[in-house]
């Protein structure tokens, strides 16, 4: 089920990126127009203020890791949204040109960082010492080569260069072939969840101060009512050097009652916690 609203799916944009082919693949609801933003502070923006009813974000990557600025707007700034849905979609990176072309032609190379850091076998070997650029999304560097006359390629979707009409030179250069990403749905409130279906729950928290024994006392909670952690991350709290929060998945709802009793009693324990989503496990 998707949150009532507009009607409207933000995602990460322009269009052409892996977050619209990942939407595409796996829209919950026919009645709803997905509509591109710039950024994801963007697209949880346009949530929060009602000008979409979902947002579609990545959140974590096979090779790479979590997307930081995801998770960073979790926790500090966006804390009236919640995830209602995750979706895994394979990525499959194409090299790019506005026409075709020799790899020795080619003088600059555009697309995200997090692209770059996905095909780096590929870019030493086949493309060294080729200048690289960043952009905003694999969709925008395609746009840009798509946009000028001159020796350069992108690393992006297919559904870009269809889209931008522009050519393939090599299709899947990613440095390895099981690459996926994780993408998540926010929403401003929680959806009807599906009694049958397995759960996971994600939740962020701090600690007073570091000191031995500060994570133990977060993950003994759930260990001792047998709530199984599927992934625990830190990632530095903003606030002095050496001081980290926690981001927390887990199998079950929050509703659930050994769940529920460990967030109770870490809710009493440390300065804050908050439970980002229950959600279907994909």
């Amino acid at each position: 089920m998707t949150p009532a609203g507009n009607g409207r799916v933000a995602f990460l944009g322009p269009e052409g990126t892996f977050t619209e082919e990942a939407l595409l693949a796996n829209l919950p609801d026919d009645a709803l127009t997905p509509f591109p933003y710039a950024s994801i502070r963007d697209v949880m923006q346009a949530v929060r203020d009602g000008e979409a009813s979902v947002g579609v974000v990545p959140i974590e990557n096979s090779i790479e890791g979590s997307v930081a600025l995801t998770l960073d707007a979790l926790a500090w700034d966006f804390e009236d949204l919640v995830i209602t849905r995750e979706v895994v979609h394979p990525i499959r990176h194409q090299l790019i040109a506005r026409a075709p072309r020799a790899l020795e032609t080619v003088t600059k190379v555009i697309s995200h960082p997090h692209a770059y850091a996905q095909c780096r076998t590929f870019l030493r070997e086949e493309l060294p010492g080729v200048e690289h650029e960043a952009a905003n999304s694999t969709a925008e560097a395609v746009r840009m080569v798509s946009r000028v006359d001159r020796p350069w390629v992108a690393i992006g979707t297919r559904l870009a260069a269809e889209m931008y009409e522009c050519t393939v030179l090599r299709d899947d250069i990613e440095d390895f072939p099981d690459n996926r990403t994780r993408f998540v749905y926010l929403a401003k409130a929680p959806v009807a969840q599906d009694l049958a279906a397995p759960y996971k729950t994600s939740l962020v928290c701090g600690i007073d101060q570091d000191e031995p024994g500060s994570l133990l006392l977060i993950l003994s909670e759930f260990a001792y009512r047998h709530v199984n952690l599927t992934k625990v991350e830190s990632r530095p709290s903003k606030q002095a050097l050496g001081h980290y929060i926690f981001f927390i998945d887990m199998d079950g709802r929050s509703g659930d009652t050994r769940l529920a009793q460990a967030v109770k009693c870490l809710t009493c324990k440390l300065p804050w916690l908050r439970v980002l989503g229950s959600y279907p496990v994909t």
